[in-house]
């Protein structure tokens, strides 16, 4: 079987596995084989453990939906990590949207002290002014 997991930047995961085991952490969890039925879920958080032999990978997941049909699992969701263990999936997980919202709040911090810049400058030349 294949899955594709997806995020709004694009495929994060596309490869054959083995069987995945789909765990959210408000509704339990389920292993998916070959052939099974076809099956979907929406996941608010949790994870989805994929296997491929004797190799275990886990993609924790934030607001994710979960597709499986014809030996094709699909996984679009808002936030993803892969990592070899649960854990430290969802550790790098939050150490990305930590260094996501330090950046977006210095980004506004910049672009508040820009604004203030520019009205002082506007201010100062007299734009904006009438003169008769």
């Amino acid at each position: 079987m294949k899955i594709i997991v997806s995020t709004h930047q694009g495929v994060l995961y596309n490869e054959e596995i083995d069987y995945v085991v789909v765990h959210s952490d408000t509704d339990g969890e389920y292993a998916v084989m070959a052939d099974h039925l076809p099956v979907m879920s929406v996941m608010d958080t949790g994870y989805v453990k994929l296997v491929r032999g004797n190799d275990e990978f886990f993609v924790v997941l934030q607001s994710a939906i979960f597709e499986f049909k014809d030996n094709l699992a699909q996984v679009l969701v808002q936030e993803a990590m892969i990592g070899r263990s649960a854990e430290s999936a969802k550790e790098h997980l939050l150490e990305a949207r930590r260094e996501r919202m330090d950046k977006n709040r210095q980004e506004s911090t910049d672009f508040t002290q820009m604004e203030k810049e520019l009205r002082e400058n506007i201010k100062k030349s007299g734009a904006g002014s009438l003169w008769f």
